[in-house]
């Protein structure tokens, strides 16, 4: 067993021995939800390290922080791969609901399409808490999770081919549009991805260069934290409150531990 895939079941606490297939891919997606914090504590105080598998596998699992999903998708791929899936890193666009826009940043969202019997799948586990938390067909059929209903539609937009939508289960009644991807310009080498990595640090679009965030899911919702608050979505209902400087950096120690 190499490094990558020993540390990794480790870290989200997977038996050494279990084969993984289709069937299992859930609970594996489950598992690294509950496991790795999306954050962007190293883009905030300038330490990124260039996006290799070595770097991935120190800062994510010798290291154990979080990342983003330039990070979190590629260690996932690294993974998979090692244990015999097909599959390919794609990047895409993020959606802002706030905007009804995408942001702009020219295809900085990381994700992994998986091809099995002859069909394509969306893998992600980098989109903070709206990940889908299963293998969402290409189909357009609807997959459920504890997050909620998500669907991929073929359709073509500025940055790609399909669309991601999501109902998430955060009181969220109507699908929304998650991020669009492209499936006809796959990455072909991880340091391509350096590129996005440049793009979120430098941009001033960039929604990580500014404040510091935090969000890992839990058995019963997910819980996120800013500068200022501190929000937690426990079985369907949200618990939010305000914070100071001082609770911050308690909190992001205690519930993701990370060093901001």
């Amino acid at each position: 067993m190499t490094e990558c895939n020993n540390l990794f079941r480790k870290r989200i606490g997977m038996a050494e021995d279990k084969t993984l297939t289709m069937d299992s891919l859930g609970e594996l997606l489950e598992k690294t939800g509950r496991t790795f914090p999306f954050e962007n504590a190293r883009i905030l105080s300038g330490t990124t390290l260039p996006l290799t598998k070595e770097n991935l596998v120190t800062k994510l699992l010798k290291e154990q922080e979080g990342g983003v999903c330039y990070e979190l998708n590629p260690l996932l791929y690294f993974f998979l791969v090692e244990n015999d899936f097909d599959v390919q890193l794609v990047r895409g666009e993020v959606f802002v609901q706030a905007k009804q826009d995408w942001t702009h940043l020219g295809r900085t969202h990381v994700a992994i399409i998986l091809e099995q019997d002859g069909e394509s799948w969306l893998v992600d586990t980098g989109f903070g808490g709206n990940v889908p938390l299963r293998p969402v067909p290409l189909t357009g059929e609807t997959v459920r999770s504890e997050n909620g209903q998500y669907r991929v539609k073929q359709e073509d937009t500025k940055y790609g081919n399909y669309v991601l939508e999501m109902k998430l289960n955060r009181n969220q009644s109507d699908w929304q549009i998650g991020y669009t991807f492209d499936t006809t310009r796959p990455v072909n080498e991880v340091a391509e991805l350096n590129e996005v990595q440049d793009i979120i640090e430098t941009d001033d679009n960039s929604p990580f260069n500014k404040n510091p965030l935090a969000v890992k899911l839990t058995g019963r919702g997910s819980k996120t934290l800013t500068d200022s608050s501190y929000t937690q979505w426990i079985d369907g209902k949200q618990e939010k409150r305000e914070i100071d400087n001082t609770e911050f950096r308690a909190l992001a120690k205690e519930q993701f531990g990370l060093e901001f």
